[in-house]
This record gives structure tokens, C-alpha cells and sequence, in this order.
């Protein structure tokens, strides 16, 4: 099985989780960081679930899952401890043409989802291809020590820079060559740092005479 690697952009689409215990949090934890509109579909809930229903965060259906629940649904997670309920779920979603994960078992899936370090907008999956979770995890604890948090602040930071850039007449391949000496002269360790006056220094070498941090954040993302 060779997967192929997509980002999807789920915000306000429509996503089912089918199950309440703490994996179907977790799935659902995870969705609504993602801006999806998500409905939990169980007749047994955690409390964090019942909290997250009584303050509209999502849809709760107390009851057990019906074929029906798929309507107008994008995206299906089976997150249940029953492989007769998890088939079903695959069944009728593969029949729908739906997206369909069951956790724990990728047989039962037409997308996996990936062990995932995130650093702001800086997004790195890590996948085995569903062949060993262990594996996935262990690469993301040593992944997640060559990523710290410096570089959420350096891709607000890059991001604002593109935001002004393009505001401007540049041709694109000039934008490229800015980026990379901003990369090139240590901005990411400047920001790691806190060395405000270089990253100035920086900005104004690439951008022009009052072109700073502050000036930067100003006009772009607010960092």
C-alpha cells in the first residue's frame, strides 16, 4: 500500500466522529482545531464530549449510529470498540463515496492519519503507512527536539514579509532569492535567540530603510 500525502483544508465542513470514549475526543479534539463543524454520534460520551456539546462546539447525537448519520457528512471517523459497528461504519461510508478512518484499523480506511508535530503554522506528518504506530511515535519524540517553538514565530514572521512583498511590484523569483538570505543570514536562530536588533538589521537589508521587526508585524501577521 503506497498512500498518497494530501493536507485537507476541512474548515466548516461537515465531519462525523461515531463513538464518545477517549479516542473519539481525541478525533474530535483534533477537528475542531481544524475549524471542522463536527458531529459525535454515541450513546456514552466523555465528559470533556458533554462540556464541548454544552457549550455548541459540536453537534451530540446520544444514540446509537444510524447509516443516516452520514448525509451531507465530508469526513467519517469510526472510533468505537466494536469491529461489527466499525465495519458498518466503513460499509456505508465506502458506499457513499465518503472519506472514512476507523482508528486502529487501516484496513478499514481510505485515509490514515499521520503522527503530527505541530509548531504553529510548521506542520510535519510522520507516517509508517499504518505498518507500525510505535515507530510513528518514536520518530515524533525525536523530531519534536530538532523543532522547537522558535519556529512558529519564524513562519509568522516569513509569512508577513510575503504578505508585504506581494503587495509590491516583485517578480516572483526576487521573492524567492529574499526569503532564502533572510533563511541564509541565521533569522531563525535570531528569532530562537530574541535578538530583536539583528532581526532588524535583517529586515532592513532585505526590505529597505524602515522596513523592522515592528514595521513588519505591523503590516503583516501579528506575531
Amino acid at each position: 500500500m503506497k498512500y498518497y500525502p494530501v493536507n485537507l483544508d476541512i474548515r466548516h465542513q461537515p465531519c462525523l466522529v461515531v463513538g464518545g470514549g477517549a479516542v473519539g475526543t481525541r478525533k474530535v479534539k483534533t477537528l475542531l482545531d481544524c475549524g471542522a463543524a463536527v458531529t459525535v454520534v454515541s450513546p456514552e460520551v466523555t465528559d470533556p464530549l458533554s462540556v464541548l456539546a454544552a457549550e455548541n462546539h459540536i453537534s451530540l447525537k446520544r444514540r446509537p449510529y444510524q447509516a443516516s448519520d452520514l448525509d451531507g457528512v465530508f469526513l467519517v471517523i469510526g472510533a468505537t470498540d466494536n469491529k461489527n459497528l466499525n465495519r458498518a461504519i466503513y460499509d456505508d461510508a465506502k458506499k457513499q463515496g465518503k472519506l472514512c478512518n476507523i482508528a486502529d484499523q487501516p484496513d478499514l480506511c481510505n485515509f490514515i492519519l499521520p503522527s503530527i508535530i505541530e509548531r504553529g503554522d510548521l506542520i510535519i506528518a510522520i507516517s509508517t503507512s499504518g505498518k507500525s504506530p510505535a515507530v510513528a511515535s518514536r520518530l515524533r519524540k525525536q523530531i519534536e527536539a530538532q523543532f522547537g517553538p522558535e519556529y512558529a514565530a519564524f513562519l509568522k514572521l516569513m509569512g508577513a514579509v510575503r504578505k508585504i512583498l506581494l503587495e509590491q511590484a516583485h517578480d516572483p523569483a526576487a521573492h524567492r532569492l529574499i526569503f532564502e538570505s533572510l533563511i541564509d543570514q541565521g533569522l531563525l536562530e535570531c528569532i530562537r535567540n530574541g535578538d530583536k536588533a539583528q532581526i532588524d538589521n535583517m529586515l532592513i537589508s532585505v526590505l529597505g530603510p524602515g522596513h523592522g521587526y515592528d514595521w513588519v508585524c505591523a503590516r503583516g501577521d501579528d506575531i
